[in-house]
C-alpha cells in the first residue's frame, strides 16, 4: 500500500508495525483509501490489534510530531477488538461467539466511529483478558491504588435486577479515602455494645487484660475475611447482594442476603433501645420513678422505656433518607466528637479513682481449665461481634477510591476495638471505688454522674455512637437485601423502614437481659448461619472464579449466564449452606434450652460455631464445584450449566 511507502523517522526506536501505521498518519495529503485498499488495511491492523490484546501488551503510539491527531482507523478498529476481549454487557450481547464484520462494513464504518475516544493503553496494561466477558485482576489489584475505568452496558442490564442502589458504582461515586473508612470503623467501634463486650468477659471470669487480649485476637482474625471480602466490592463497584449472586444464583443470592438481612435486623433493635436508654436517662426523675416505669410482663419492658425507645427509632429515620452519601458524612465528622468524649470519661474514672491500679490487680476468677473453657466460645462471639459487617463491607468498599484506601481504612478496627475496650474495661473497673459497686452500663454510669452538663454531654455522647454504629452496620446490609429482592418497589429508604420495623419485632430488651444471653444466645447463635455464607462467597470468588467476575451476567437473567445456574439458583452453594449449620443445631438448641442433653462434640462445635460453620460450608463449596468444572472440562461440547 502507499502508505508502507512513506519515509518514517526509524530514531525513535518505532517496530515495523509502528512503522507502517505513523506512515499512514503522516501521508495527509492522500485521499481516503479504497474500498479494496481500505478492506486489506482493516484486516491489517484488526490482526495486530488482536495479537496485542492476546499477549496483553500495551499499544501506544510512540510520541512523535507525526502523532499530533488521533488515528481514526485505529481508534475504531481497537474498540471494536476491545469489545470482543473484554465485554461487560449479558450474555445475549456477548461477542464471545467469534462473529466478525465483513470487509464491507468495515470500511464503511471506519470513518464513521474514528472521532471515540478511547484510553486503549491504560484498559489493556490493568487487565488480564481470558475469555468474553470475563476479567481477571491482576495480583496487583489486591493492593493498587488505581482503580480501573472498565466498561459494561447498564443498558443490557435486566431491570427486575437492578436500580440506582444496585448498579455498579462509577469513579465519581468513589468518595471514601482511608480516612473515610477509619472513621467509618472508629463510629462503629464507638459505642454501648462494644463498651459492654469486654465488660462481659471480666463480669463472667476473665482478668481485665485476657479480656481486653481475646477481643483483639479476634478482630486481627477477622481483619483476614474482611479484607478479602471487601475486594471485589472495590475491584468491580458491586454491593453484597449483587456478589453473592456470583456463588449463590441470580435468585439464590436472597437466601444469603436475608439471612444477614435477618441479623441486621436484630441489631438494629439493640442499638435502637441503647438509644432509647439515653433519652430514658434525660427524663425528670418522677417520671421514671411513675408508674409507667413498671414493668409489664406480657411486653418485657415498662411503657415509658418503650416510649423512649420508639422515639430513638423515628429519630434515626431522618438519617436513614439521605442514603450513603449521608451515612459517610455522619460516621466523618462524628468521630472525632466521639474520640474527645470517649477520653473525657477515661480521664474522669482515672482521676476519681486516684488512677487504674485497682484495675490492674483485678485478677482472673478462672481456673486455667475453666479459662480455656470460656476464651473458644467468647473468641468466637467477638469475631461473630463484627462477622455481620465483614459479610457486606462490599456495601461499603465499593465507595473506596482504591484497594489501598480500603485495606488501610479496615486495619484500624483491631487498633480502635482494643483502644475502646480497654477504655470499657478501665472505666468500669473504676466504678467499685468510686461508687462502692461495679457498674457495667454506661448508660447507667452516666446517669450516676449527675449534672445537667453531664446528663447532656451523656445523651449527645451516647446518641451520636448509637446512630453511627447503627445506621451504618445494621441498616445498609438489610436495605439492600430487600433492593435486591424487588428492585422495582424497594429502594434504599424502604428496605430501611422494613428494617426498623423488623427490629422493633425482635424484642431486642429481651436480647440484652443478661451478659450470658447476650453473648452466647445471640452473638454466637446467629454465627452459625453467617460463617457458612462468607465461607462459601470467599471460595467461590479466590479458588473457583479466581477473582474474575462478569458484571454483564450478573445483571442478567439470561439462562445461558454464567450465574443463572439451575432457574436463577445454585444448588452447589444451597447445599454447603446446609452443610455449614448443620452441626451447629444441636448445640445451639441445648442453649436455649430446647434439648436437655446432647454429646460434649456438639457443645465444642456450638461454642466454636463461626469457625467449623465457615470451615464446613467452605470446603463442601469448594470440593462440588471443583468436581463439577473438571467435569464439565472433560464434555466441552455440552452447553448444559453447572447446576
Amino acid at each position: 500500500m502507499r502508505a508502507t511507502k512513506h519515509p518514517v523517522n526509524r530514531t525513535h526506536g518505532s517496530s515495523p508495525n509502528h512503522m507502517f501505521l505513523i506512515g499512514l498518519k503522516h501521508n495527509t495529503n492522500a485521499q481516503f483509501p479504497s474500498h479494496s485498499s481500505l478492506s486489506l488495511l482493516c484486516e491489517n491492523v484488526d490482526a495486530m490489534v488482536s495479537n496485542c490484546f492476546s499477549l496483553g501488551l500495551h499499544l501506544n503510539l510512540h510520541p512523535h510530531k507525526h502523532n499530533q491527531h488521533s488515528l481514526p482507523s485505529l481508534r475504531s478498529q481497537t474498540k471494536a477488538k476491545h469489545n470482543q476481549h473484554v465485554s461487560f454487557t449479558s450474555s445475549s450481547h456477548n461477542t464471545s461467539s467469534g462473529s466478525k464484520f465483513d470487509s464491507q462494513h468495515k470500511s464503511r464504518k471506519l470513518y464513521e466511529l474514528g472521532n471515540h475516544k478511547l484510553s486503549t493503553s491504560r484498559r489493556v496494561g490493568n487487565l488480564c483478558s481470558t475469555r468474553s466477558g470475563d476479567i481477571r485482576p491482576r495480583f496487583s489489584a489486591m493492593t493498587g491504588s488505581e482503580f480501573n475505568d472498565l466498561d459494561y452496558d447498564e443498558t443490557q442490564f435486566d431491570p427486575s435486577l437492578t436500580n440506582d442502589e444496585l448498579k455498579p458504582t462509577t469513579p465519581s461515586q468513589r468518595t471514601f479515602s482511608w480516612l473515610d473508612m477509619s472513621s467509618l470503623w472508629i463510629g462503629l467501634v464507638v459505642g454501648v455494645p462494644t463498651y459492654y463486650l469486654a465488660g462481659s468477659l471480666v463480669d463472667l471470669g476473665m482478668a481485665w487484660w485476657q479480656g481486653i487480649a481475646t477481643v483483639v485476637a479476634a478482630n486481627l482474625i477477622l481483619l483476614v475475611p474482611l479484607v478479602l471480602t471487601a475486594q471485589p466490592g472495590t475491584m468491580y463497584g458491586i454491593s453484597f447482594p449483587v456478589l453473592a449472586r456470583s456463588s449463590f444464583g441470580i435468585r439464590g443470592a436472597h437466601i444469603p442476603t436475608l439471612l444477614r438481612a435477618l441479623v441486621g435486623c436484630g441489631w438494629y433493635g439493640i442499638e435502637t433501645w441503647i438509644g432509647g436508654e439515653a433519652i430514658f436517662l434525660l427524663l425528670p426523675s418522677h417520671i421514671k420513678n411513675s408508674a409507667l416505669s413498671h414493668t409489664l410482663p406480657w411486653l418485657g419492658t415498662s411503657p415509658l422505656e418503650f416510649s423512649c425507645f420508639m422515639v430513638f427509632w423515628l429519630a434515626q429515620l431522618c438519617i436513614v433518607w439521605r442514603g450513603m452519601d449521608g451515612i459517610r458524612k455522619l460516621e466523618k465528622y462524628s468521630a472525632p466528637i466521639l474520640i474527645t468524649l470517649t477520653s473525657c470519661l477515661l480521664v474522669w474514672s482515672y482521676i476519681k479513682a486516684g488512677g487504674f491500679g485497682h484495675m490492674l490487680s483485678l485478677s482472673s476468677k478462672l481456673t486455667s481449665a475453666q479459662f480455656w473453657t470460656l476464651f473458644f466460645p467468647s473468641l468466637t462471639a467477638n469475631i461473630s461481634f463484627w462477622a455481620t459487617l465483614a459479610l457486606n463491607i462490599p456495601d461499603f468498599s465499593r465507595f473506596a477510591k482504591s484497594q489501598t484506601d480500603q485495606i488501610i481504612g479496615q486495619a484500624g478496627l483491631p487498633v480502635f476495638m482494643g483502644l475502646f475496650t480497654f477504655v470499657g474495661v478501665a472505666v468500669t473497673s473504676s466504678t467499685s471505688i468510686i461508687f462502692g459497686r461495679v457498674i457495667s452500663n454506661p448508660i447507667e454510669l452516666l446517669g450516676q454522674i449527675g449534672g445537667l452538663a453531664t446528663t447532656v454531654l451523656a445523651i449527645l455522647g451516647i446518641s451520636l455512637a448509637t446512630l453511627t454504629t447503627n445506621i451504618a452496620a445494621n441498616v445498609v446490609a438489610p436495605a439492600n437485601a430487600l433492593v435486591n429482592l424487588t428492585p422495582k418497589f424497594f429502594t434504599f429508604g424502604r428496605g430501611a423502614f422494613l428494617t426498623a420495623v423488623i427490629g422493633i419485632v425482635c424484642q431486642p430488651w429481651r436480647l440484652l437481659k443478661s451478659s450470658e444471653s447476650f453473648v452466647y444466645t445471640w452473638l454466637i447463635g446467629y454465627s452459625a448461619l453467617i460463617g457458612p455464607i462468607g465461607g462459601i462467597l470467599l471460595a467461590d470468588y479466590y479458588l473457583i472464579k479466581k477473582m474474575k467476575l462478569n458484571i454483564g451476567d450478573l445483571y442478567s437473567l439470561s439462562p445461558s449466564g454464567d450465574y443463572y445456574f439451575t432457574k436463577g439458583y445454585n444448588v452447589a452453594a444451597i447445599v454447603a449452606l446446609v452443610a455449614g449449620i448443620i452441626p451447629v443445631v444441636p448445640g445451639f438448641l441445648h442453649k436455649i434450652g430446647a434439648l436437655s442433653k446432647v454429646s460434649n462434640g456438639f457443645v465444642v462445635v456450638y461454642d466454636n460455631a463461626l469457625f467449623f460453620s465457615f470451615i464446613i460450608a467452605g470446603f463442601v463449596y469448594w470440593i462440588i464445584m471443583s468436581r463439577l468444572r473438571k467435569k464439565q472440562s472433560s464434555s466441552p461440547s455440552s452447553s448444559q450449566p453447572l447446576l
